[in-house]
């Protein structure tokens, strides 16, 4: 069973390819767990040991997404923002993904536990 996870969401309102998703998804993830082991190295050494589960899930819009940051930053758990950098299929500085966690499964679930799977 499973104490800890982070989330990763993913804009939808945008065009990207699946292999543009995939490394959007793996940069929110990279970058969130090293902001977990920085500042929180209990969750991140707990999460890691359990596995490291993760969850992708999609949102709407910038505006919704930032939502969910506010969230994180509210509750104080290990998060990151990605803006691409506009070498491949998006323009310079379009926020695609955001890492919620990793954090306590239900600490991360009253926050986006309502968000459909992508």
């Amino acid at each position: 069973m499973f104490e800890y996870k982070m989330v990763i969401l993913v804009r939808t309102d945008i065009k990207m390819s699946k292999g543009k998703i995939a490394v959007q998804v793996a940069h929110a993830a990279v970058s969130a767990s090293e902001d977990a082991r920085k500042k929180n190295s209990d969750w991140w050494k707990k999460w890691m040991n359990e596995g490291q589960k993760k969850a992708v899930v999609k949102v709407k819009s910038l505006e919704e997404l930032e939502k969910f940051e506010y969230q994180a930053l509210k509750n104080k758990i290990p998060h990151a923002l990605i803006s691409d950098r506009g070498l491949t299929e998006l323009p310079p500085g379009t926020v695609t993904a955001l890492a919620i966690g990793p954090g306590p499964e239900s600490l991360i679930d009253s926050i986006t536990g309502g968000l459909p799977l992508l």
